[in-house]
Order: structure tokens, then C-alpha cells, then sequence
């Protein structure tokens, strides 16, 4: 299902049928050094994640991460999109992508779209980004896109506090 259209990009709910996708970045170097390994190794793992993370997350809240996919030609590129953490107060978003699609614009592009998505389709009030401190593209990313940095969080089940952004929308 479609959600969010740009210039560029499709931003979709994920299904199953993504999972070699799925296990491509989830084991993408980019994703491993600054999220961490899942220990997501085969597809059958991949289809599991996508059933009780992306699934899920739709099942509960009706948003969650979506497949970012190149409009031309339909490859996806990322992940991007809205979560509700049992850890965090706000929606937060995120967003990751393939090391060999990093650096085209496809990171800024869908995180404003799924920030004015958040805003105009589910009505926040406020919307929050965590990173890592190591991650300064991430941190040039949301400040980029207007997201002001807050504080730093310890998330349960995390050893390294992580940078807390946030944008409160005026009405």
C-alpha cells in the first residue's frame, strides 16, 4: 500500500515479499555500525522481523516504517517512517538506507515527507528523532530537515546514550 509519493520516491507499507530487502539492510554495514546487528542472517529471519516489527507496528498504530523505492525503477533504496516506542513519550522518526543509495538526497527527501505525513495525516503535535552520538550524518540529516536537538537518552536495553531531536508543529 502507498502512503507517502515525493518527486523521487515511493514510500510503502513493507510486506513478506520484502524480506531480501530487508536482510540486505539490515546487514548493510552502514546498519550495522550505527544500529547494530539484529542477527538477522536469512530470509527466513527477514520475513520474521518484517511480521513483528513493520507488520506489527501497523497492526498497533496504523504508521510505522515504510519501504522507500526509487519511483523510476522500484528498487528500494531505505526505510523511513514513524514509530511509537514503548521508550520514547513521542512518534519518532526514523530512517535508514542502503550504503549504495546514501548521499542522493533520498534521506532528506523522505523524512520531510513522512514529518509533514506525521503532522497533516495523523495530527502530532510534536515529532522526535534518536541517533547516535557517532552519527553525525543522521544528526546533519534531522537539522537539516528542522528538528532541533533536546537532550541525550538512555533507551532501556541500551549501553551509549543517544542524541533526542524533536520539531513541534505550530497550529
Amino acid at each position: 500500500m502507498k502512503v507517502i509519493e515525493t518527486e523521487r520516491l515511493i514510500l510503502r507499507w513493507g510486506t513478506e515479499k520484502d524480506a531480501p530487502f530487508i536482510l540486505e539492510l539490515l546487514n548493510d554495514p552502514t546498519w550495522i555500525h550505527y544500529l547494530g546487528d539484529r542477527g538477522i542472517k536469512t530470509i527466513e529471519q527477514a520475513t520474521e522481523y518484517i511480521s513483528s516489527s513493520l507488520l506489527e507496528m501497523y497492526k498497533n498504530f496504523g504508521f510505522g516504517l515504510y519501504i522507500v523505492v526509487h519511483k523510476e525503477d522500484g528498487i528500494p533504496v531505505g526505510i523511513c517512517g514513524l514509530l511509537k516506542r514503548d521508550s520514547l513519550e513521542d512518534v519518532d522518526l526514523g530512517f535508514a538506507f542502503l550504503s549504495k543509495h546514501q548521499r542522493k538526497g533520498y534521506g532528506f527527501e523522505a523524512a520531510v515527507a513522512t514529518l509533514k505525513y506525521g503532522k497533516d495525516f495523523f495530527d502530532f503535535k510534536k515529532i522526535v528523532a534518536i541517533t547516535s552520538m557517532k552519527n553525525s550524518n543522521s544528526s546533519k540529516l534531522l537539522e537539516k530537515i528542522g528538528m532541533k536537538y533536546d537532550r541525550m537518552v538512555l533507551l532501556p536495553h541500551d549501553q551509549e546514550e543517544l542524541r533526542l531531536y524533536k520539531i513541534e508543529f505550530i497550529q
